[in-house]
């Protein structure tokens, strides 16, 4: 009620018409206010989505190099020990 109206009951509407248009009002305005708040909570969401996916990428990439610098640096070693790839201790 309190949306729909100004006051506590000290003001009300004395026709069919005037209750019919301020039930209008109050269901249109707690509609209002639910799709507010909706849109709101939605733009904080979807930018914490925005924000984790980011934070994923980038951890994924330096999981990525850091992948690729291992793989480097076995080959480096696999070398300097005189083995190839797949092929065991001699």
């Amino acid at each position: 009620m309190t949306l729909g109206t100004v006051g506590y009951g000290d003001v009300v509407p004395h026709t069919a018409w005037g209750r019919v248009l301020g039930g209008f009002v109050i269901v249109f305005g707690v509609t209002f206010i639910s799709f507010l708040v909706a849109i709101v909570t939605s733009l904080f969401v979807d930018s914490g989505r925005a924000n984790d996916q980011d934070a994923r990428d980038a951890q994924h990439q330096a999981t990525q190099a850091l992948l690729r610098d291992i793989a480097a640096r076995l080959a480096a070693i696999e070398t300097s020990l005189g083995m190839s790839r797949g092929a065991g201790p001699p």
